[in-house]
């Protein structure tokens, strides 16, 4: 069965051809064509199909792009605060509260903050929805949580439906 055609399916078939060119490297007929063919293909198979419980690029980029900063910043963060020879660091443990659909997303969220230098989850308690995480600056615990809560919204906006 061929699925029917939509806006969201025409630009997604328009952004899979773009990528398969963008693959080879040059806009000739012959790769759009063979784009279009397979791009139909793939949403006949069902590979590719968006939907509304599908994965959301735009939102997803951003989580991305914002696990991409912190990993950067943090690293600098962390270097100056191990060149520094006095240790201003300010340890703690903090409880970080999520939304109930946030546990969908927990590995993704565990990795997001646990990779980047100077964060790490410690614990979750998934009885009352709050993660537990190691901070080096215990001043900075309001602009963590915030920050958390971003990655978890950004999370369930990319990934809004993941198998159970």
């Amino acid at each position: 069965m061929i699925p029917s055609v939509t806006i969201r399916r025409l630009s997604f078939t328009v952004a899979l051809v773009a990528m398969w060119c963008a693959l080879w490297g040059e806009l000739s007929a012959a790769n759009i064509v063979s784009g279009v063919g397979l791009a139909v293909l793939a949403m006949v198979a069902g590979f590719a199909v968006p939907s509304a419980d599908g994965v959301r690029f735009v939102a997803l980029s951003k989580f991305l792009g914002l696990v991409a900063v912190d990993l950067a910043a943090s690293t600098f963060a962390v270097a100056k605060e191990v060149l520094t020879p006095t240790d201003y660091t300010d340890e703690a443990i903090i409880a970080v509260p999520f939304e109930p659909a946030a546990r969908r997303h927990l590995m993704l969220l565990t990795i997001a903050i646990t990779v980047t230098p100077g964060t790490a989850v410690v614990a979750i308690d998934r009885d009352i929805d709050v993660m537990y995480l190691h901070i080096l600056h215990e001043a900075r615990r309001a602009d963590v949580v915030e920050h958390v809560d971003r990655l978890v919204a950004l999370a369930c906006q990319a990934l809004p439906k993941v198998a159970s």
